[in-house]
């Protein structure tokens, strides 16, 4: 079991954020992107409750958790600080929960959270429907060919795609997957790519992504 992240010091986060921003600066540059339209998820899923202040106070505004008890703890321990968005597997019965909580949720996948999303969501519920982009099997997400009967489907706005690459040890391998879900968010006129982590957020920016989602980059004072 991993153990929560505590003792965080609000100066190597702040220093840690600025150096992530710097670097997202250069790879939209490399994209002709401006680097306003690419935003920080700071993935919280490992930060204890009472370490969320710290976070906030160093200019962390968006939140993402993974799971639906830690998301409803955490965004009543902190309430206004956080804009907060779901970025884990969704079951189905705790959509009624996460919605009313958060401003997207990233991982819309099956018709069973669909028929929640009918029954609980309202004409402000935005969703993202993640892709399996490189087909691994056992791995959440929609196959790409199954995403516009998804979208008929849907009952609430989907503004936007995410996906996670297989697991490499290259940052540049992951480009092929990010492109992927680039060129079909832009065939369907979806906004919104929320991919690439602490690993490969720099390919992910130049590739499209609006979103990114850090975790220990942020919070490890060897980040850089």
């Amino acid at each position: 079991m991993v153990e929560l992240i505590r003792g965080l010091d609000p100066e190597t986060v702040r220093v840690n954020l600025e150096h992530a921003r710097a670097r997202i600066a250069a790879a939209a540059a490399v994209a002709g992107r401006a680097p306003a339209d690419i935003e920080i998820l700071a993935a919280v899923k490992y930060v204890s409750v009472e370490e969320l202040g710290v976070l906030a106070d160093a200019g962390i505004a968006v939140a993402g958790e993974n799971r639906a008890q830690d998301l409803a703890l955490k965004s009543a321990a902190h309430p206004g600080r956080f804009i907060w968005d779901f970025i884990g597997h969704l079951q189905s019965r705790k959509v009624k929960q996460v919605l009313p909580l958060v401003r997207y949720v990233h991982s819309v996948a099956s018709d069973s959270v669909l028929a929640q999303l009918e029954r609980h969501g309202t004409p402000e519920t935005e969703v993202l429907v993640e892709v399996n982009v490189a087909g691994e099997a056992g791995k959440s997400g929609i196959d790409p060919a199954a995403l516009p009967a998804l979208l008929d489907r849907c009952p609430v706005r989907v503004v936007g795609l995410m996906t996670m690459p297989p697991l490499t040890g290259s940052a540049e391998a992951s480009r092929p997957h990010f492109a992927a879900l680039r060129e079909l968010a832009e065939r369907h006129g979806l906004a919104q790519l929320s991919m690439g982590t602490s690993q490969d957020y720099g390919i992910a920016v130049e590739e499209g992504a609006t979103i990114v989602r850090l975790g220990s980059l942020l919070y490890l004072p060897s980040a850089s």
